[in-house]
């Protein structure tokens, strides 16, 4: 395949997957584009686009077709995060995934880490909050290893809230989500509390 076509098709792939993203609310970059690239055809390896390329593509889908109601969705989505974050203040909320980096659209999971070395406590806090959840996990990859991390999911407003429960120490480290296979960057409280401030003056 000429080099421009492969450019071309990687294009292509990283526009569908986005908007399979952006209308099914899925936050599973290697999923969408391995049906993206089963739907276009594409065979080849070198055409999947990568993570990063999707990403653009989504946040330009948002704008296109959602310029003025994604921007708003966003905003409301980090206030949410917020308030939970310093209702968790306790155990160190880190906010991180598409709310963080702007790609959330409708349906988008917040996604929030707290670092505890205790999962029990966790739980023994929302059960005493009467904070209703579900218990899940999500895999992350440290290295060379996959890890399945204990997750609280919780009802928001706006979409779910996933709280992924890391080992204190794991702070140090950032791991990669094997599930959009992006390396997630982390915000604190206060460092979520700036971004709204300055996304509100903006």
């Amino acid at each position: 395949m000429k080099e421009s076509s492969s450019k071309h098709l990687r294009q292509l792939i990283a526009q569908h997957a986005a908007r399979m993203m952006a209308e099914g609310g899925g936050a599973d970059y290697a999923r969408a584009k391995r049906k993206a690239a089963r739907q276009l055809g594409a065979t080849d390896d070198r055409c999947m686009p990568s993570n990063a390329e999707v990403a653009q593509e989504l946040r330009l889908h948002h704008e296109i077709f959602h310029g003025d109601a994604q921007p708003q969705l966003l905003h409301q989505l980090r206030i949410e995060a917020l308030a939970v974050m310093k209702l968790l203040e306790r155990f160190n909320p880190h906010l991180a995934g598409g709310v963080l980096d702007g790609t959330a659209g409708r349906y988008a999971d917040t996604e929030i880490h707290l670092f505890v070395d205790s999962v029990k406590d966790v739980e023994l806090f929302l059960l005493n909050n009467n904070i209703q959840y579900r218990m899940d996990e999500k895999v992350y990859r440290f290295g060379n290893e996959k890890q399945k991390m204990p997750a609280f999911l919780l009802g928001g407003e706006f979409g779910s809230v996933c709280l992924v429960v890391f080992a204190t120490d794991d702070l140090r480290v950032t791991p990669k989500n094997s599930q959009h296979g992006n390396t997630p960057t982390r915000a604190s409280t206060a460092s979520v509390a700036a971004l709204l401030q300055q996304q509100g003056s903006g």
